[in-house]
C-alpha cells in the first residue's frame, strides 16, 4: 500500500521557525517531525511513499533522500499553487489512482496506532482522538457503530469532541477523486483551501461508509506549545533516560535527547531537552526546550523554549554584591 504524505504547507504557526527551514523538518525529541512518521510507518512494513511538497520542498526532498536511500521508495509531487489538503491529495492523483486503497498521514501528524488493525478494517478509516478543545480541529461526528456522520472543519459550535488526526485509510479511490473534483466545480473552498475534511464528507453523502477508528496518542506539531508538550512526551523512551557518564562537568536531569559531537560543560540540562548535533552549551540552565544543531547556548537559562539550528544566545556573567533590603532585575 501506497502513503501519501502532504508537506506542503508554510507552517505559519510556528514561525520563526518555518522561515528557512519547512514546518516537517522541525526537530523534535531528538529527530525532525518527518522522520517520526517515516521511522513509525517502516516498522509496519510501508515501503512505498509519495510526498507532497510544496513551501521549501527541496528541502525535505533532499532530506528524505540523503536519510532513507535505499530504505523506502519514494514519490515527489510538488504543489503549486499550494490550495489545501484535498487540493495536494489532486495534484498527486497519478502516483495512486490505480491502487485499491491508500494512507494518507499528514506530514504534522504523529500518531501512536495500531497500523494492523487500520489495514484489516474493510471499509476506509477516519483516525481520531477526544479533545477539550474541538473548536481548533477538524472534528467527526460518531455514530453508535463507529461510523462517521459528519465531518466539519473547526466548528464554532462542535457537535462532537473527537479531532480528526490526520490518518486516513481510503478504500474507494475513484470515489476519492470525484469527491474532491466535486469540490473544485463548487469551488467549495474553506479560507481560501479545499480541505480534505470536506472531500470525505462529499464520500460519506455519496453513500460511503467510512468508520472512525481512535488512536492511543497523538502528537500535534503544529505550534510551539503543543511541540514542547510532544517533545516532553516523546523523549519519556528508555533511551532518553541516562546521559550522565558522557558529560561530567555537568547536571543531566533526563528524560533529553542529546545529538552527536555535543559539547556541554558546566551547565544543568533538563528535564525534557532535546540538543542537536555539533551544539555548545556552557554554564547554562536549560529545561523543557528543544535547541537546535550547529547552536551555541553560553550563560544562559532557558525554559519552554525552542532554538533553531545555526543559532548563538549568550548571557553574561554578573558579580554582584548587593547589600539588605535590596530588588535587582537582570
Amino acid at each position: 500500500m501506497k502513503v501519501i504524505i502532504p508537506v506542503a504547507g508554510a507552517g505559519m504557526r510556528l514561525r520563526p521557525h518555518t522561515h528557512t527551514q519547512p514546518k516537517t523538518l522541525v526537530p523534535i525529541a531528538g529527530k525532525p517531525i518527518l522522520a517520526h512518521i517515516i521511522d513509525d510507518l517502516r516498522n509496519y512494513g510501508f515501503e512505498q511513499f509519495v510526498f507532497v511538497l510544496g513551501y521549501l520542498g527541496e528541502k525535505v526532498e533532499e532530506f528524505i533522500r540523503n536519510h532513507y536511500q535505499n530504505q523506502i521508495h519514494a514519490e515527489f509531487v510538488y504543489q503549486e499553487p499550494r490550495e489545501g489538503s484535498a487540493h495536494a491529495l489532486w495534484i498527486a492523483k497519478h502516483t495512486y489512482e490505480k491502487e485499491n486503497e491508500i494512507l494518507i498521514v499528514l506530514g504534522d501528524t504523529i500518531a501512536t496506532l495500531d497500523y494492523v488493525k487500520l489495514l484489516k478494517h474493510k471499509n476506509s478509516v477516519i483516525c481520531v482522538q477526544k479533545v477539550s478543545n474541538p473548536t481548533q480541529f477538524g472534528i467527526a461526528q460518531i455514530g453508535k457503530k463507529g461510523e462517521v456522520i459528519n465531518l466539519i472543519e473547526k466548528p464554532k459550535i462542535p457537535k462532537s469532541n473527537w479531532a480528526i488526526v490526520g490518518v486516513y485509510k481510503i478504500k474507494n479511490i475513484p470515489l476519492f477523486l470525484q469527491s474532491i473534483e466535486k469540490l473544485f466545480q463548487k469551488k467549495q473552498k474553506n479560507q481560501n483551501e479545499y480541505y480534505l475534511t470536506d472531500a470525505l464528507m462529499n464520500m460519506i453523502e455519496s453513500g460511503e461508509i467510512i468508520f472512525s477508528m481512535p488512536v492511543t496518542h497523538w502528537y500535534d506539531c503544529g505550534k510551539r506549545e503543543t511541540l514542547l508538550e510532544a517533545n516532553a512526551i516523546l523523549l519519556n523512551k528508555p533511551e532518553f533516560q541516562n546521559y550522565s557518564l558522557q558529560y561530567p562537568e555537568s547536571v543531566i536531569i533526563p528524560p533529553v535527547s542529546i545529538g552527536k559531537n555535543c559539547v556541554i560543560k558546566g551547565s544543568i540540562i533538563g528535564p525534557n531537552v532535546a540538543i542537536g548535533e555539533d551544539s555548545l552549551l556552557e554554564n547554562s540552565i536549560i529545561r523543557n526546550s528543544i535547541i537546535g544543531s550547529y547552536s551555541e547556548i553560553t550563560n544562559v537559562l532557558l525554559q519552554d523554549s525552542i532554538i533553531g539550528n545555526d543559532s548563538s544566545v549568550k548571557g553574561e556573567n554578573h558579580i554582584l554584591s548587593i547589600g539588605d533590603d535590596a530588588e535587582i532585575n537582570l
